[in-house]
């Protein structure tokens, strides 16, 4: 169903790979915008967004359904075996379907990004993912957002990213890169890298804007003088990995009291959920440097910019 007059154009926000500079730094102004009491764009006002998570969230999820509901529109709910595509329908009719009754669509399938492009192919409908196999664009819009509102800016930051290059990392790398002068530093364990299509990509974008990301495969020399030290928990929602001792090589990645005196980090990040011991020691985690559960928060304020931007509200960035 195409948009009518008076229904603005819909917008998906599927990958950050997919949005300009411009775009990415709106998406985080906003969010610190409401995170500060700004009203939304009244165009959002009364849309009809579908919540769909085929995999477990606590964040992610009550984030979006409580953005949508601050923000005046109204939800549906989908769990995993709510739709007819467990019975076989095929993802390219669920979207005909789902367009001509949905304003947005917030969807988490951890699978393949193909996938979220079919059901993002009707343009009534905006699609927004919240967390596919490789990307989890609404996280590293939200991190952002928690840096910019915890040190009243992003440019110039220096961040330190610790763990799997997984989906968190992806997303972080593709956000802050397009702010100028940020510095980002991934350290990976050897075999689980940023994937390096997307590390170039992320590198691009960040000698462009002035900055720079690295990646290394160890944790010496670690940066001194950082502003965030950022990791995420080394098993993934629902992944598992081939090599059964694959801890052995995560275990000198954990972030401790040791890492943030080295770094002089000013605050320590996690997307949580968190297990302490692994990533994370305790110590950290439940320390005075750590804002993980305000970054937990913060999340109700990206998911309320990615809906106002996806239900074309909010500016022409």
């Amino acid at each position: 169903m195409a948009p009518t007059p008076s229904r603005p154009e819909r917008r998906d926000l599927l990958s950050l790979r997919d949005l300009t500079d411009d775009q990415v730094r709106h998406l985080v102004r906003r969010g610190v915008d409401f995170a500060e009491g700004r009203a939304a764009d009244p165009a959002v006002a009364d849309a009809i967004v579908g919540i769909y998570f085929r995999k477990t969230s606590t964040r992610t999820r009550t984030s979006f359904s409580a953005a949508a509901l601050r923000l005046g529109a109204k939800t549906i709910a989908y769990g995993p075996a709510d739709l007819q595509e467990n019975t076989g329908e095929t993802p390219e009719d669920t979207a005909l379907v789902l367009s001509g009754m949905l304003d947005c669509l917030v969807a988490r399938t951890a699978g393949s990004d193909r996938e979220l492009r079919v059901l993002a192919a009707h343009p009534g409908m905006g699609v927004i993912n919240a967390m596919s196999e490789t990307e989890h664009p609404t996280q590293g819009l939200a991190d952002c957002t928690m840096m910019a509102r915890r040190f009243g800016r992003m440019d110039g930051l220096r961040v330190l990213y610790a763990g799997e290059g997984n989906s968190t990392a992806t997303a972080l790398a593709l956000s802050a890169s397009r702010f100028p002068g940020v510095r980002l530093e991934l350290r990976t364990p050897p075999g689980y890298g940023v994937d390096p299509d997307i590390l170039a990509e992320s590198q691009a974008h960040a000698k462009r804007n002035g900055g720079e990301v690295l990646e290394r495969h160890d944790m010496a020399d670690l940066p001194e003088r950082l502003d965030a030290v950022h990791t995420a928990r080394w098993q993934t929602t629902g992944s598992s990995k081939a090599d059964p001792d694959w801890r052995t090589g995560f275990e000198p990645f954990r972030v401790d009291a040791a890492v943030l005196a080295a770094t002089g980090a000013t605050v320590f990040m996690h997307d949580l959920p968190a297990h302490r011991g692994e990533e994370v020691t305790a110590e950290v985690l439940d320390g005075p440097r750590s804002i993980a559960f305000p970054q937990a928060h913060n999340k109700l304020f990206g998911a309320m910019a990615a809906l106002e931007w996806s239900l074309g509200g909010g500016g022409d960035a």
